[in-house]
């Protein structure tokens, strides 16, 4: 079974691969309900609490709904979602190849948005943060978006 080594605390403690799975689907609103669901049945053998599934979630909804309103603007594109199950921990990955964020720091400040018209609220990256234990965005302009995220079922 395959081992991540990580680092806690300078102590080092393999987690062990428990299953994994990957979707590709159309940038298209009605997917990010496909999206939620796909994850929140993926993370059911670890019997996670109702606040922990809801939490999963809203963070999964929100990553899905910056790939279709900013990185494709609405447009045509694939959001590729990757999960794996490490222990007890849920790892998400949400990618799209969109317009990517020129400055990640200032998109990832509680209510910037480069959508007011559309009426967002600019919480996206605050809800995937507060909901999940970890959070991580990679992006590059015109190349797309990368959001990690991870949440460990007590």
């Amino acid at each position: 079974m395959d081992q991540e080594i990580r680092r806690e605390n300078d102590t080092v403690r393999e987690r062990q691969l428990v299953n994994e799975m990957q979707i590709v689907f159309d940038s298209r609103s009605e997917n990010e309900g496909f999206a939620r669901t796909a994850v929140a049945s993926f993370v059911m053998p670890l019997d996670p609490t109702i606040d922990e599934l809801a939490d999963i979630k809203t963070a999964v909804s929100e990553a899905v709904t910056n790939c279709i309103i900013h990185g494709y603007e609405m447009g045509p594109g694939k959001i590729f979602l990757d999960a794996a199950i490490w222990d007890r921990t849920l790892v998400v990955s949400i990618t799209d190849e969109g317009r990517g964020i020129a400055d990640i720091e200032k998109a990832m400040e509680p209510m910037f948005t480069t959508k007011r018209e559309l009426e967002r609220s600019g919480m996206g990256f605050s809800f995937m943060e507060a909901f999940m234990d970890a959070l991580e965005v990679e992006s590059s302009p015109g190349r797309g978006t990368r959001v990690v995220m991870e949440k460990e079922i007590r």
